[in-house]
């Protein structure tokens, strides 16, 4: 019954990449991915929890393999229409039974909205092979614009969940870096090493407007470099340095990861 009742809180999730902040959540999604590529193992991964496929479909240009899993059966179909030719499986994480084993298990976005994030952990190292590689990534309650918020007043502290993380997103808790290390520990899953995601300083809502409507050409001093030899694409200049500075400074970041391998490894 607690597994039917939890699928079934899943399935009313609301959030989805595609349909919230899309024009921000496609960029960090693809940074993200690319992060991903930087420390995973191939040819064969599994992305958990798949979502809307956004994210996956971009997978598919940089593995072999790529299978997804979501609990929500509504995500699921999106997935479907997006990727007709990947292999998807509709069932909770915990409750997901396989034999085959992935070089790479990919788990973004997600140990914030399970019940038990411990197991979750375990359970998804227990579809790695000997040498794999577990990738984990979650919201930074510490990032940069979290602790300007907390300073302006508008969130009383870095932890503090939103009506839209609860509501919409379904988050059960927040992570900082320290408290994400403290889950694979007692998962008793080692840890190859840690990081960050785009150095985020507004909200999600007020950097999908600014990468919407934000003024950038150059016009008097405005986003473009005054004088450049040759035009570029600031928009896509600005996303690739907040990537570039967050990984200089993971602490800040709006995602942070952890890289793991299959216990004992």
């Amino acid at each position: 019954m607690a597994e039917s009742s939890e699928k079934e809180r899943q399935q009313k999730c609301a959030w989805a990449r595609s349909s919230f902040f899309a024009q921000y959540n496609a960029v960090v999604g693809h940074y993200q991915v690319q992060a991903c590529v930087e420390h995973a193992h191939g040819p064969a991964v599994i992305d958990l929890a798949c979502g809307d496929g956004l994210m996956t479909e971009v997978f598919t240009r940089h593995f072999e393999r790529v299978v997804g899993l979501d609990a929500s059966g509504k995500h699921l179909a999106e997935a479907k229409k997006r990727l007709p030719d990947v292999q998807f499986h509709e069932c909770l994480i915990e409750e997901f039974e396989s034999d085959e084993k992935f070089d790479s298990v990919l788990m973004l976005d997600v140990l914030e909205h399970v019940v038990e994030p411990v197991v979750t952990l375990q359970k998804a190292a227990s579809l790695l092979k000997p040498d794999g590689v577990l990738i984990v990534h979650v919201p930074n309650a510490n990032a940069i614009n979290r602790r300007i918020a907390v300073a302006m007043g508008t969130l009383l502290s870095c932890e503090e969940l939103s009506p839209f993380d609860i509501e919409i997103a379904g988050h059960r808790r927040s992570y900082k870096l320290d408290t994400l290390k403290e889950d694979f520990a007692k998962a008793g899953l080692p840890i190859k090493t840690t990081g960050g995601v785009f150095y985020k300083m507004l909200s999600s809502a007020q950097m999908d407007w600014l990468l919407t409507q934000g003024p950038w050409e150059e016009g008097g001093f405005g986003w473009g470099r005054v004088g450049a030899e040759k035009e570029k694409d600031w928009r896509a200049e600005f996303c690739r340095a907040c990537y570039e500075i967050g990984k200089e400074r993971p602490e800040d970041c709006n995602i942070i990861y952890v890289v793991s391998g299959a216990p004992g490894a």
